[in-house]
C-alpha cells in the first residue's frame, strides 16, 4: 500500500487548518492516496475544537497579553495550545482501513505513535479515549472527524513545552484539560533536546509499520493548493469563523 507524505513543517495556523481540509476533500475525490501530513505551527496558537465556545475554554486576557493566535480546526474536541515545539501529525485515510467504532480508530492510529516513540527509545501506552502517555503522563492527544468515506485523525506530539504558558491560556476547569503534573514532553523523557527531524522519521516509520504502507514524500496537488487558498480566505483565516461559537 502506498501513502503520500506531505511535510509542511513550520506554517501559519490558518494554513495548517485549511491544508487538512483540502487533503480530506482531495481524498474523498480519489485525487490523492491516503496521506500523512506533518507540520508545526510557526507561532504559539490555540487550536479550538469545531464546536467549542471560546470563552468556556480560553483565558482571553492571557491570549491577548501574550499575542497568541487562535484557529478553529475541522475536528471536535477541546482547545489545545501548540507552538513550534509540538509536531502535529494528520492522517487522512479511507475508512475501509479502519475499525467502524471511532474509539477503536483512535487506538489503531495511536498505535503508530506508540511505535514511533519506541524507535526513539521510549515506552508509551494508549490511554482511552485519545491520548498517548509515557509513565502515566500525556505526551500526545488526538482528535478525529469522519467525512463520508474518509477519516482524518490528527494530534500533537509534544517535543518540548512551555507548560506554564499552556496552562495560563487554557482554562483548566475544562473537562479535557490536564494539569501540568499530568503532562510530559519527549525532551523531558529523553533527558536531551529532541530534534524535530528524528521525531518525523520515527512517525513515518511508525505509520509505515502499523499500516503496512510505503510512505513516500509528495506535494499538494493543484486542486489542494487552490482549496487551501479558498479556505483561508473564506473560513480559517477569518475571525468570524474562529470566534463564532
Amino acid at each position: 500500500m502506498f501513502w503520500r507524505l506531505v511535510d509542511t513543517d513550520l506554517a501559519l495556523p490558518a494554513y495548517t487548518a485549511a491544508c487538512e481540509e483540502a487533503i480530506v476533500l482531495a481524498r474523498q475525490k480519489n485525487l490523492v492516496p491516503n496521506t500523512l501530513h506533518l507540520y508545526r505551527r510557526d507561532r504559539p496558537t490555540i487550536s479550538l475544537g469545531y464546536f467549542e465556545p471560546v470563552e468556556e475554554s480560553i483565558n482571553m486576557e492571557a491570549v491577548r497579553r501574550h499575542g497568541i493566535q487562535m484557529v478553529r480546526r475541522m475536528s471536535g474536541g477541546s482547545a489545545i495550545y501548540t507552538d513550534p515545539d509540538q509536531l502535529i501529525y494528520s492522517a487522512v485515510m479511507n475508512k475501509e482501513l479502519l475499525p467502524k467504532e471511532p474509539n477503536m480508530i483512535y487506538e489503531v492510529v495511536c498505535s503508530a505513535l506508540i511505535r514511533a516513540l519506541e524507535f526513539l527509545g521510549l515506552q508509551a501506552e494508549f490511554k482511552p479515549i485519545n491520548d498517548v502517555q509515557i509513565g502515566g503522563k500525556k505526551v500526545s492527544g488526538s482528535a478525529q472527524k469522519m467525512e463520508k468515506e474518509v477519516v482524518i485523525q490528527h494530534g500533537t506530539v509534544i517535543m518540548d513545552a512551555d507548560f506554564d504558558l499552556m496552562f495560563e491560556v487554557l482554562k483548566t476547569g475544562s473537562k479535557k484539560v490536564r494539569t501540568k503534573q499530568e503532562m510530559t514532553s519527549l525532551s523531558a523523557e529523553l533527558g536531551r533536546k529532541v530534534e524535530v527531524g528524528e521525531v518525523k522519521e520515527a512517525l513515518i516509520r511508525g505509520f509505515s509499520e502499523i499500516f503496512n504502507a510505503t510512505i513516500q514524500k509528495g506535494v499538494l496537488t493543484r486542486f489542494e493548493k487552490k482549496r487551501v487558498e479558498e479556505l483561508i480566505r473564506t473560513k480559517y483565516g477569518t475571525e468570524q469563523f474562529t470566534l463564532s461559537r
